[in-house]
């Protein structure tokens, strides 16, 4: 018999007030009092994945191990729990709908009428119990998107309402995350808006069980009183969630307020088991108190939207930590670079990370950023578009190919040091057709990738169609830039470096992705402990 245990997490008056991070403190305290947890998100927009969504409409798109392209808040899930996701944990209204029609164009549904209910919710519920069926998981919290209200949302609203009714009360409940504002013309916190949003969401059959209420200020007894009584929960399942330092003090904030107990309690589920935290609170220690601070260019098309590059930000904060450092982030704009201006812009910073990315656009800023980098000596990390720009950089300015290009940016150059994939030349769709997923690189022994990874064999996470040109290896490696991690199946080139510089690595693969609290990825923790050494020059 399953026995899982099902949390899910709605939000409603507004977007951003951090379902997933609710949910993710929530699954890191039960994980801590030996349960085995895992997060998923239900998304609903109507694209099958984020894969070919614009950084600026949401953010980054995550890769896991599988080679699901993710909303990145499966980030924020790995980043918590220390363990990987997959497909499985990302369903979006595009997937479902497009499961349903193939299944009704296979005849499946016997000639009945194809319909919301129960079609659709059937499918929803299926995807949310996938998880659970597995036997691995004693809970499966469910992240709903968008906002109670929002017409998207709700079949999974419904789907949620039948599932409670199938499984039971103490298998199934809801974590309501709300807004309690402030009015600083009344000085007073406002309930009406949680009301309103706990009154829509019953409207459609789902009775919250408890409440999350986001807050600048405290929530007091009379307040939590009242909310209890006009959303018909009991008051101490009314949690506040007040605006923390950082993300990562939120697990402990919602162990103080009892989140997790009182979730265990309603799925009557043991609370002996007190959360320690030791690892993790030793990690916010250091990234609170740092006895060094330093400042890294990231330079990228996207900066104005922070979010574009979460992974990374969140890998120079583990990887601080990790060398007990504050790292500075300065925003740098790609298409503002150029190689007039390069030293002004990047003038002070202790190391430099170009960024990934797709098109042409911003794409010589990269290259001037690169160029002044390793003329200058700055510790270098260019991940994925990043490490290809280091290779046309140095393809230019040292090898002297002036043309020197991408395919992606100039299909009629006549030196394609970056080459499309021969396995992406008949590729014509643009929806998860990448090479995606974990891929493994074999290190050379002498080199920074193998000193920083201690192993001649890893795995690390892909998200591309372009490659570097095997026929420029030779001639790249003689003037002084070499290939020191490959793939050992088909030759691909997934690092450079050059030896003569004090830290410059290029990287096919995105190493962000694999960073958590629990374990900095190691790639960043040097990159970071040069630039450290750098600042002190």
């Amino acid at each position: 018999m399953n026995n899982t245990k099902y949390v899910f997490v709605t939000g409603g008056v507004t977007s951003s007030l951090g379902k997933g991070i609710i949910a993710a403190s929530l699954a890191k305290l039960v994980q801590e009092r030996g349960y085995s947890v895992t997060i998923q998100k239900l998304d609903p927009y109507i694209n099958i994945d984020p894969g070919t969504l614009n950084p600026y409409e949401h953010g980054e798109c995550y890769v896991t191990d599988d080679g699901a392209e993710t909303d990145l808040d499966l980030g924020h899930y790995e980043r918590f729990l220390n363990i990987p996701t997959s497909q499985a944990n990302n369903v979006t209204t595009g997937r479902i709908y497009q499961s349903v029609i193939n299944k009704e164009r296979k005849g499946e549904f016997l000639g009945k009428t194809v319909q919301v209910i129960p079609h659709i919710t059937d499918e929803i519920k299926n995807r949310i119990q996938i998880l659970g069926n597995t036997g691995e998981y004693d809970i499966v919290i469910t992240e709903i998107g968008g906002t109670i209200g929002d017409i998207e949302s709700l079949p999974y609203v419904e789907a949620v309402r039948q599932l409670q009714w199938e499984l039971g009360e103490e298998n199934a409940i809801v974590i309501h995350l709300t807004l309690v504002p402030y009015l600083a013309a009344a000085g007073e916190l406002k309930t009406k808006p949680t009301q309103h949003s706990v009154k829509m969401l019953m409207q459609s059959g789902v009775s919250p069980n408890i409440l999350v209420c986001r807050s600048e200020h405290e929530i007091n007894d009379t307040i939590k009183r009242k909310l209890a009584l006009f959303c018909n929960v009991k008051q101490q399942d009314v949690i506040q969630s007040l605006d923390a330092e950082t993300i990562y003090d939120v697990p402990n904030l919602m162990f103080q307020e009892g989140l997790d107990y009182v979730v265990l309690e309603k799925l009557r589920l043991s609370t002996r088991k007190q959360p320690k935290l030791k690892a993790w609170n030793k990690f916010i220690e250091k990234h609170k108190n740092p006895t060094s601070t330093i400042e890294v260019g990231l330079v990228g098309k996207y900066v104005e939207l922070h979010d574009s590059y979460k992974s990374i930000t969140e890998a120079f904060i583990h990887a601080g930590a990790a060398n007990k450092t504050k790292v500075n982030v300065r925003w740098i704009h790609s298409e503002e670079l150029t190689p007039e201006n390069a030293a002004g812009m990047l003038e002070g910073l202790d190391g430099v990370l170009v960024a990934p990315g797709f098109g042409d656009r911003g794409i010589e800023g990269k290259i001037a950023a690169v160029q002044y980098v390793r003329e200058n000596n700055i510790p270098f990390l260019g991940i994925c578009l990043g490490m290809q720009m280091a290779v046309i950089e140095f393809a230019r300015n040292v090898l002297n190919l002036e043309d020197a290009n991408s395919i992606e940016m100039n299909d009629s150059t006549s030196n394609p040091v970056i080459n499309l994939m021969e396995e992406q030349k008949d590729v014509t769709e643009k929806g998860g057709t990448m090479r995606l997923g974990a891929w493994n690189c074999q290190l050379t022994q002498d080199s920074k990738a193998y000193d920083i990874y201690k192993d001649e064999l890893i795995s690390e996470r892909h998200r591309h169609r372009y490659e570097f040109n095997n026929v420029y290896k030779e001639q790249i490696e003689a003037a002084g830039m070499k290939a020191t991690g490959t793939n050992p199946k088909t030759g691909l080139v997934e690092i450079v470096e050059i030896p003569t510089h004090p830290w410059f690595v290029g990287v096919q693969y995105h190493p962000e992705y694999k960073s958590t609290v629990l374990n900095p990825h190691p790639l960043f923790v040097d990159f970071i402990k040069a630039a450290l050494k750098q600042s002190k020059k």
